[in-house]
């Protein structure tokens, strides 16, 4: 079959590989209709390489056919349309009890110290092979895989995945009052949905980015925008709008490659420059993240308010200003998507053909997988319009 494989520092190709098979009676094959490219993806094509191995299969974003089954596998069968959930837990043990599938004991990644494995996401994350494929095993698969209807288009599914129950958990840990305000960093395609999840759920919402095509996106689902290039204090351009105070919370949708951190960008780029995986160590016990997102939740959020972090961080020895968030009295919570606890809430907004999150108005390319080479240089490089990319294999 053919995959997305890693090379590099922005080196991916499409490449012939095994087609993947069953392993374990939990095990299903599905053949891939959509995938997308995350904004986490673009971590691995520019930062994280010291934690990969040449060839590997990424992506964490797929949906499909179901091809094949183990025989541990009652809720789906062969012909069902499904979304594959980018975490891999078992719904059985402890942490999956609680919902809190990102943690799941039965796929704790523990050699790393990390939880549960990850699609297509680096050693630290169990090195998994990814759904920018034509075909994937899904490990897991008596619980993971989520059916959807036959009919709609791949778009209004696919974001089942990641980036909807993503977005919904950062609004749901963001804690805003009721009728109160949050301000989302980053208009990528979680901070899009989070956006539009937030305004669906009665908030103000106020959006802050510095890509003319997000900004214009935003402001087409009725978010308050700030371009942040115009601004020269967002803090205080957002203290402006709500009474001097900031708003009730703050969703960070950036993570470890925030602009505007210099010292910290040059210190990823020498760690992932470095032969092989010599700068895997180094990243581990003291890698940084750019936190320039971060220091401007800190300040935007009004005292007393709440902070989710929902872009990816990935440092060990990075720097908070402790006195200062100690002072305001500031709730930070964090952490990958538990997805399989949001999707009966976000199922009927998918269903709906009103199309209330707007999903139908996401993705700004369609490509084949063959092109995925190109449609990682775009996206990395935010050309062309490029907000979220769909390949089809």
């Amino acid at each position: 079959m053919k995959a997305v494989t890693w090379h590099g520092k922005r080196d991916v190709r499409v490449e012939s590989v095994p087609d993947p098979e069953i392993k374990e009676p939990d095990d299903a094959i599905i053949r891939v209709t959509s995938s997308g490219i995350c904004g986490s993806d673009l971590h691995l094509y520019e930062v994280l390489g010291p934690f990969l191995s040449e060839g590997d299969i990424l992506g964490h974003e797929p949906m499909g056919i179901v091809e094949e089954t183990g025989s541990e596998v009652a809720h789906i069968k062969p012909g069902d349309r499904v979304v594959i959930p980018f975490n891999i837990s078992c719904g059985r043990c402890h942490m999956c009890g609680m919902q809190l599938y990102a943690q799941c004991e039965t796929t704790q990644v523990r050699e790393q110290g990390m939880g549960a494995a990850l699609f297509g996401y680096t050693r630290l994350y169990g090195q998994v092979p990814g759904g920018q494929a034509e075909y994937l095993r899904v490990p897991q698969a008596h619980f993971g895989p989520i059916k959807v209807p036959e009919g709609p288009p791949d778009e209004r599914f696919v974001y089942l995945s990641d980036v909807l129950p993503t977005a919904w958990q950062s609004v749901d840990w963001a804690g805003i009052p009721e009728g109160g305000s949050v301000t989302v960093l980053g208009l990528g395609p979680i901070g899009q949905m989070a956006a539009r999840i937030a305004r669906h759920l009665g908030h103000r919402v106020i959006g802050v980015d510095f890509v003319p095509e997000r900004l214009e996106m935003a402001r087409r689902h009725g978010i308050e925008v700030i371009d942040s290039d115009d601004a020269d204090d967002v803090p205080d351009a957002v203290r402006q709008l709500t009474e001097g105070r900031g708003t009730d919370s703050v969703i960070d949708a950036v993570g470890m490659e925030a602009h505007g951190s210099p010292g910290a960008k040059f210190a990823q780029t020498v760690a992932g420059l470095m032969p092989g995986n010599s700068g895997a160590p180094l990243m581990s016990r003291f890698g940084v993240d750019r936190l320039a997102a971060l220091g401007t939740a800190i300040e935007v959020v009004r005292r007393g308010g709440t902070i989710a972090l929902i872009g990816v961080y990935g440092g060990m020895t990075d720097p908070l200003p402790m006195m200062r968030m100690f002072d305001k009295g500031i709730t930070l919570r964090m952490g990958q998507a538990h997805v399989k606890k949001w999707i009966d809430g976000l199922m009927p907004l998918v269903t709906d053909d009103a199309d209330p999150l707007g999903v139908m108005d996401l993705a700004t390319h369609r490509w084949p997988l063959e092109k995925a080479p190109e449609a990682y240089e775009i996206f990395q490089k935010k050309q062309d319009g490029a907000i979220k990319v769909l390949l089809q294999p």
